[in-house]
């Protein structure tokens, strides 16, 4: 972001070299972004946080952006996801750090308190739940059984697939129909129609959203490409199976859970039940506030940002 001074450097860590962001000085927030993200969407957060006293990160996770890319499917794995912020947490010289992660970033938190809980002081999530190991039931045959094959995370399944199809649409273009996306309702890709279809229209981008950057998103694009970012969609089945000795382990820290009600994750299957309903605090014994945001989508970070930085500060303040 121009003039705001954020620093940037690449670490060598875990096998790959990863870009990361920063700024302020303080106890460390670890920003973790989604699909089909970078650092960037956490711009806005970085600045607010590094101005109330905390020392902002926010790398671009493996497969994005400037971080590596390995095109192999298998170095996706949760293990080694998780095993990049475990060694990035030690990098940066840290015993535990807050965590807030949105979409893809989120699921890798749960998982990062999952795995070493020890690392993490408090963590606040955004627009993606929990979700416990089914003990029977392969997440793919969830969402397929539910959605069918044309529910995005089955369409993304195929190595190769997406990518041929993605390539079919302006890089821009898509940035802007993906980051605009604003409807509770599930994504489906039609197989052969380019997915997201002609796409020939001009897309409208919000107020919270400017042309600058989709640009940055877009420039990124072509080093990294989008292979990476699907091969966290591919190895979903292989996560559960790699999990099957954390079956029934509860997330057990202090957690902070947003999510706004026009977001289509808050419409899948099961979800709003197990957010009210006590499944969510079972799990997360420690989850402290859920906060529905009204008429908000999924990228709530960048549509709400000052809302989205008080309600961090407000929660990690105080630990």
């Amino acid at each position: 972001m121009k003039g705001e001074e954020i620093a940037h450097r690449t670490l060598e860590l875990n096998g790959i070299m990863m870009h990361v962001a920063e700024k302020g000085e303080g106890p460390v927030v670890l920003f973790l972004h989604g699909f089909p993200e970078l650092w960037y969407s956490w711009r806005h957060q970085i600045v607010s946080l590094a101005s109330r006293g905390f020392r902002a990160v926010a790398p671009d996770l493996r497969g994005y952006g400037d971080s590596d890319a390995p095109p192999d499917i298998a170095v996706y794995s949760i293990f080694h996801l998780v095993g990049d912020l475990v060694a990035l947490i030690n990098a940066l010289g840290q015993e535990q750090v807050f965590v807030v992660g949105h979409d893809w970033g989120a699921i890798l938190a749960w998982n990062l308190c999952v795995f070493r809980p020890d690392k993490v002081k408090a963590m606040i999530n955004l627009s993606v739940i929990f979700r416990p190991r089914h003990p029977v039931v392969r997440p793919v045959d969830f969402f397929r059984q539910h959605y069918g094959d044309d529910y995005y995370i089955c369409r993304f399944q195929e190595s190769g697939v997406a990518e041929a199809e993605f390539a079919r649409t302006d890089t821009i273009l898509l940035f802007k129909w993906l980051l605009t996306y604003h409807k509770p309702a599930p994504l489906f890709l039609s197989k052969g129609k380019g997915f997201v279809g002609s796409l020939d229209k001009e897309i409208t981008l919000p107020s919270w959203l400017s042309e600058d950057d989709i640009n940055y998103y877009a420039s990124k694009f072509s080093k990294s490409g989008f292979t990476g970012r699907f091969n966290y969609y591919r190895n979903l089945d292989r996560n559960w199976e790699l999990t099957a000795a954390w079956t029934g382990v509860q997330v057990k820290v202090p957690v902070k859970f947003i999510i706004g009600d026009l977001n289509l994750s808050y419409h899948t299957t099961g979800t709003k039940d197990y957010i009210h309903k006590g499944g969510f605090k079972r799990d997360v014994p420690f989850l402290e506030d859920v906060v529905v945001m009204e008429g908000v989508g999924h990228f709530l970070n960048q549509e709400r940002p000052n809302e989205i930085s008080d309600h961090i500060y407000e929660f990690i303040h105080k630990f």
